[in-house]
C-alpha cells in the first residue's frame, strides 16, 4: 500500500490500513445483517403470532411495516451519529452503535410477540445507524487518490448490501442449524435464532473496532479541485440525496416484494426465497468489482447514474409480470446490477463534496437511503394485496424511479467540477480526468 494515500488520524494507524478497512466492512455487514437475517421468516411469523384465520393483507401490512420500522430508526438518527463522529471520533460512536446493536438483539430475542418485534427493529436501528454512515465517513475523510477513495466506499456500500441480501439466506441457514445439528423444535418462523446469531457476531466485531479503529476525529486534507459555479451546484448534494432516497425506496419495495410475492403468489420455500436474495448480492458483488476496479476511473461513474436509473425503472415493473422462480431470477438479475451500482456512486459524489463534513453529510446520505427503504418497504407490504392494481408497489416505484431518470440527466456535467485537478499545469481540457 502507498503511505501516500492515507493520513493519520488521532495519532493512531493510518485510516486505510487494512486491518482497519476490514474490520469497518465486518461492522457494517454486521448491522447489515440485522435489517435482512428476519426477513424471510416475518410473513411465517407473523402468521403464526396472528394466529389462525389471519387475511393474508394483514400479514403483508405487518410484514412492510416491520422492515420500515428498522429503516426508519436509521433515517431519524444516522445525522445525528455522524455528527458525533465528525466532532468526537469515529472508534466510540461505531463501539456504542455495535454493543448496543447486540444487546438488542440478544435481549428481545428471548421474547416473541408482535410488539417486541416491533420494539427490536426500532431499537435495532437506532443503534445500526451509529455504523454504517460512520464507517463511510471513515474512508470518505481519507486523503487518497479519487481511485482508492471510490474502491474503499464502494467496498463499504458493498458490505452494507451483502448484510442486506445475504442475511436472509443467513437467518434460514442457522435457523436449520440449530434445528438439525441441536434438534430444536423451533416453532415456524421463529426468529430467535438469527437474532442470537447477530448478536454473537456484534460482538466479536466490536473488540476489532477498539483495536483498528482510529479514536481522534477525521481530518480530510483539501483536495485541488476546479472552482464550483454556485447556480450549478447549489442543488447538486440535495439532487443526489433525492435520488438515494429513490433508488432506496426501490430497494425496499423490491425486498418486501420479494418475500410477499415468493410465498403468497409464488408458494416459494423460506430456502427459495432467501436463495433469491443471495442472487441479488453476487449480480451486485460483480457488478460493483468491475465499475470500482482501477480500470474504471471514478469520475466516469456520474455517466452510469442515468443508465442505471432507466434500468431499475424496467426491472422493477417487470417484477409482477415474472410468474416463475426462473423468470424472477432474471428480473431480479435486473433490479440488483442497477440498484448495485447506484448507491456507491451516489456515495462516492456526495463523499466529494463533503469535505471535512464526512460524518455529517454522509449521515444525511444514510438517512435519505433509510428514508427510501422505510417509504419502500411500508409501501410493499400495504399496497402487496390492493387488487385494483395488480403489482401496485412495483409499478408505482417504477414510475417515481422513472422521475428520478429525469432528474439525472443534467448530473454529469454538474458534477465534472467536483473532480481533482493534474497538479502540473496542462490544457484546459486535461485539467479534470474522467
Amino acid at each position: 500500500m502507498r503511505g501516500a494515500e492515507f493520513i493519520q488520524i488521532g495519532g493512531a494507524q493510518p485510516a486505510g490500513h487494512t486491518a482497519t478497512m476490514v474490520t469497518l466492512m465486518l461492522a457494517v455487514f454486521t448491522v447489515s445483517i440485522g435489517f435482512g437475517v428476519v426477513l424471510p421468516l416475518l410473513p411465517y411469523l407473523i402468521e403464526r403470532l396472528l394466529g389462525t384465520g389471519v387475511e393474508a393483507a394483514q400479514v403483508s401490512r405487518h410484514t412492510g411495516l416491520l422492515t420500515a420500522v428498522y429503516t426508519l430508526a436509521l433515517f431519524l438518527f444516522a445525522p445525528l451519529w455522524g455528527r458525533l463522529s465528525d466532532r468526537h471520533g469515529p472508534r466510540t460512536v461505531l463501539l456504542v452503535g455495535l454493543l448496543g446493536f447486540g444487546a438488542i438483539m440478544l435481549i428481545f430475542s428471548l421474547i416473541e410477540s408482535l410488539t417486541a418485534i416491533y420494539a427490536e427493529r426500532l431499537l435495532s436501528g437506532l443503534f445500526a445507524a451509529a455504523v454504517t454512515p460512520v464507517a463511510a465517513a471513515v474512508v470518505g475523510g481519507v486523503t487518497t487518490t479519487e481511485q482508492g477513495r471510490a474502491r474503499r466506499l464502494a467496498f463499504v456500500a458493498m458490505s452494507s448490501i451483502a448484510g442486506f441480501l445475504l442475511g436472509p439466506m443467513l437467518g434460514v441457514f442457522v435457523t436449520h442449524f440449530a434445528e438439525n445439528v441441536f434438534t430444536l423444535a423451533i416453532p415456524a418462523g421463529s426468529v430467535a435464532i438469527p437474532l442470537m446469531a447477530t448478536a454473537l457476531l456484534a460482538f466479536l466485531v466490536a473488540p476489532a473496532v477498539a483495536f483498528a479503529v482510529p479514536g481522534g476525529q477525521v481530518r480530510a486534507q483539501p483536495k485541488k479541485t476546479m472552482s464550483l459555479s454556485m447556480d450549478k451546484t447549489a442543488w447538486l448534494v440535495p439532487k443526489l440525496l433525492i435520488l438515494t432516497f429513490i433508488v432506496s425506496a426501490g430497494i425496499g419495495v423490491f425486498e418486501v416484494g420479494l418475500a410477499l410475492r415468493g410465498k403468497q403468489e409464488l408458494g416459494l420455500t423460506p430456502y427459495q426465497i432467501a436463495l433469491m436474495f443471495t442472487a441479488c448480492s453476487l449480480i451486485m458483488f460483480v457488478i460493483q468489482a468491475f465499475v470500482f476496479s482501477p480500470w474504471f476511473k471514478p469520475g466516469a461513474t456520474r455517466w452510469l447514474i442515468a443508465p442505471a436509473l432507466s434500468v431499475l425503472t424496467v426491472g422493477l415493473s417487470l417484477i409482477p409480470w415474472a410468474s416463475d422462480f426462473t423468470l424472477m431470477l432474471v428480473v431480479i438479475g435486473a433490479v440488483a446490477a442497477s440498484a448495485g451500482i447506484l448507491s456507491p456512486i451516489l456515495i462516492y459524489w456526495i463523499s466529494a463534496k463533503a469535505g471535512s463534513e464526512q460524518g455529517w453529510q454522509l449521515g444525511k446520505q444514510a438517512a435519505a437511503a433509510s428514508l427510501g427503504i422505510t417509504v419502500g418497504s411500508a409501501a410493499g407490504g400495504l399496497l402487496f394485496n390492493v387488487v385494483a392494481l395488480p403489482g401496485a408497489p412495483f409499478v408505482l416505484t417504477a414510475g417515481l424511479v422513472a422521475l428520478g431518470f429525469l432528474l439525472s440527466l443534467g448530473l454529469p456535467h454538474i458534477l465534472l467540477p467536483l473532480l481533482p485537478t493534474k497538479v502540473k499545469a496542462m490544457p484546459p481540457k486535461e485539467q479534470a480526468y474522467e
